[in-house]
C-alpha cells in the first residue's frame, strides 16, 4: 500500500526544489556571510550588491516555475484519479490507551494540526477528530500511497512513537469506506459503546472548530456535515441511543460494579474535573441513587453551574489545590480533566490513608481521561486500583445485544446517507466543465465583437447602440450555451441522470478540447507550490 511510482517521486522532486526554491534568496547567510540582517554591517561600509539579490530573486522564480513544470508532466499519474478521500488512525477497538494518549491533539489545537497536514505536498483538505476512544485524520490527497505516508510520517513525528509501531495499530480507508467509516462514527456504531451519543457532539466540535478557524476544505467540511445528518437520523429513527450507556455512565457502573454491594450507595464519591465528561459523571451517580459528590474542578462557577442543574444530589465545592485532601476522603476517585500530565502518581497513591474494610480496603480510581489523569504505576499499589477507558468493555458487553439489533437496522440509513454524499461528490466533477466552456464562450464573444466594433467605428456608436450590441452578443452565447450547460448539471440525486451527466462532460471536454482534468490537475500543483513557496 505504501509503494509509488516513477512519477510520483519525479512530483515529490519537483516539490523539493519549489520548497528549496521558495527560501529567501536575499538573505545574510545566503548572500554576504559575516554580514547582518539588512545586507549591511554594523561599521555600515558593507553592502549586499542590489544586482546579485535581484539575480537571485529571479533565479528563485525560474526555480519555482521549473518545478511546477516539473510536476505537471509527471501529474499524468494523478490525472487518471480524481483526488482520494482518506481515514488514517487508531481507536479504543486498534490501540491501547498509552498510544492513543501520544497521539491525543487537544481540541484548541485542531486547527494547527490542520494547518500542518495541508501543508504537507499531497495534502489538499484535513480534519481532526480526537476523543479519549479515537485520534482519526480525515484527508483529501493529491495521491493516495504519497499521502498516506505523509500523514503517518506526521503522526509519527507529533506523538514519537516510530511509524513502523504506529502501522501495527493504524487502520486506512479510502473513499466511500473512509466516508462510511465516519458515518457509523457519528451515529455511534464504532463507538466503544453502541449507540452513545457524545460522539456526535463531538464530531459537531470537529464542524464548528473548522468554521471558526476557516480550515475544513469542500470535501471535509460536507463529509462531516452529512456525517451530522447520518448520526441524527440513525438516532431517531433506530432508537439506537435508547438505554445505551456512554463512557460516563459505564465508568459509574464499573465502580459500584467494583465495590461491596452492600456499600456502594455509601461510598464516598469524589470527582475531579466538571467538564462535559465530569457532569455525565453526576447525572449518572443520581440515577444509580447517589446522595452526594465532591468535585474539584478549576473554577467553582462550573460547579455552581451543575449543582443549579441537578438539585437530587448533594454536590461539594473543592478547589484545585485541595485535590489529595479530597482524594484522602474518598473511596472512589474518577478524573475527568485535559491535563496533559497525571495528577496522580504510585507516591500520591502511597500516600493516602488506607480505605475502611467494609469498602475492601481499596480506593477505586476511575479513569475516563485521554491522556490519562491517573498513573498505570498507582495500580502497584496495593490499596489502590485503577480502572481506565479501556477498562470499560466489562460493562458495554452486557447491554450489547440489543443495540447489535439496532445497528444492523441503521446501516440501511448510513448507505443511503453515503450514496447521497458521493452523488454530490460526482457532481462537482461538472463544474469545471462548466467554467471552461463558458469562458470559451465568452473570449470568442470578446473577440468578435471588438472585431464587429472596429468595423462599424467608435465614432458611428453612441453608449445605447453599443450597449445593445453587447447584449445581442451576449444574449446569443447564453441560449447557444444553455443546452449544453442544462446536460451538465444535476442534483446528483439520481445516479443514472449523473451517469448521462458526466458521459455529456467527457463529450463536451473532447469537442471543445477543454481539457479540464489537466486543469484541475495544474491548478493544485500550482496552490501547493505557491503553499510552499510561502
Amino acid at each position: 500500500m505504501m509503494s509509488s511510482t516513477t512519477s510520483a517521486t519525479a512530483a515529490a522532486a519537483a516539490f523539493g526544489a519549489a520548497a528549496a526554491a521558495s527560501k529567501p534568496r536575499g538573505s545574510s547567510s545566503a548572500l554576504c556571510p559575516r554580514v547582518a540582517a539588512g545586507g549591511r554591517r554594523r561599521s555600515g561600509v558593507v553592502r549586499c550588491d542590489a544586482g546579485v539579490e535581484f539575480q537571485a530573486q529571479v533565479e528563485g522564480k525560474a526555480a519555482s516555475i521549473a518545478a511546477l513544470e516539473q510536476f505537471k508532466i509527471s501529474a499524468d499519474r494523478y490525472m487518471k484519479e480524481r483526488s482520494s478521500i482518506a481515514v488514517i488512525g487508531l481507536s479504543v477497538h486498534t490501540a491501547p490507551v498509552e498510544m492513543r494518549e501520544k497521539l491525543a491533539v487537544a481540541e484548541e489545537l485542531w486547527p494547527r494540526a490542520i494547518q500542518e497536514l495541508t501543508s504537507l505536498n499531497h495534502i489538499e483538505e484535513a480534519a481532526v477528530l480526537s476523543t479519549c476512544n479515537r485520534m482519526e485524520i480525515y484527508v483529501v490527497a493529491l495521491s493516495w500511497n504519497r499521502g498516506i505516508r505523509e500523514v503517518v510520517d506526521w503522526m509519527s513525528k507529533k506523538s514519537g512513537i516510530p511509524a513502523s509501531e504506529l502501522r501495527e495499530h493504524l487502520f486506512m480507508l479510502r473513499d466511500s469506506d473512509a466516508t462510511r467509516h465516519l458515518f457509523e462514527v457519528s451515529a455511534g456504531l464504532d463507538s466503544l459503546v453502541l449507540g452513545e451519543g457524545q460522539i456526535l457532539a463531538q464530531v459537531k466540535q470537529v464542524v464548528r472548530n473548522g468554521q471558526n478557524s476557516g480550515g475544513l476544505g469542500k470535501n471535509i467540511d460536507r463529509m462531516f456535515k452529512d456525517a451530522i445528518s447520518a448520526g441524527k437520523r440513525v438516532r431517531t429513527e433506530t432508537n439506537i441511543s435508547s438505554g445505551a450507556v456512554s463512557v460516563s455512565s459505564a465508568a459509574v457502573e464499573l465502580a459500584l460494579m467494583k465495590l461491596p454491594m452492600s456499600e456502594a450507595l455509601s461510598a464516598r464519591m469524589l470527582l475531579i474535573g466538571a467538564g462535559k465528561m465530569g457532569k455525565l459523571v453526576i447525572k449518572h451517580l443520581i440515577a444509580k441513587g447517589c446522595k452526594k459528590v465532591v468535585v474539584v474542578n478549576r473554577s467553582v462557577e462550573r460547579v455552581d453551574a451543575i449543582r443549579e442543574e441537578m438539585k437530587d444530589i448533594e454536590i461539594v465545592y473543592r478547589p484545585l489545590s485541595e485535590m489529595y485532601e479530597a482524594a484522602a476522603e474518598a473511596d472512589v476517585v474518577f478524573t475527568s480533566t485535559a491535563s496533559e500530565t497525571p495528577l496522580f502518581t504510585k507516591e500520591h497513591a502511597d500516600a493516602l490513608p488506607p480505605i475502611s474494610d467494609t469498602m475492601g480496603g481499596v480506593r477505586l480510581f476511575v479513569d475516563i481521561s485521554v491522556p490519562r489523569n491517573v498513573s498505570a504505576c498507582v495500580s502497584e499499589v496495593v490499596s489502590a486500583r485503577v480502572y481506565n477507558v479501556d477498562d470499560l468493555k466489562e460493562v458495554v458487553e452486557a447491554n450489547k445485544e440489543d443495540r447489535l439489533r439496532k445497528a444492523m437496522e441503521a446501516q440501511t440509513i448510513i448507505t443511503e446517507e453515503l450514496k447521497r454524499f458521493e452523488a454530490w461528490r460526482d457532481s462537482l466533477e461538472t463544474v469545471p466543465t462548466i467554467k471552461k466552456l463558458r469562458s470559451y464562450a465568452d473570449r470568442i464573444r470578446a473577440s468578435e465583437l471588438e472585431k464587429c466594433l472596429q468595423k462599424i467605428g467608435e465614432d458611428n456608436l453612441n453608449k445605447k447602440m453599443r450597449r445593445a450590441i453587447e447584449e445581442l452578443s451576449t444574449g446569443i452565447v447564453n441560449k447557444l450555451l444553455h443546452g449544453p450547460l442544462q446536460h451538465l448539471r444535476c442534483d446528483g440525486s439520481d445516479s443514472r441522470s449523473l451517469g448521462e451527466t458526466l458521459e455529456n462532460m467527457h463529450a463536451l471536454n473532447r469537442m471543445f478540447s477543454l481539457d479540464t482534468e489537466k486543469a484541475i490537475i495544474e491548478q493544485k500543483i500550482k496552490a501547493k507550490v505557491e503553499k510552499t513557496q510561502n
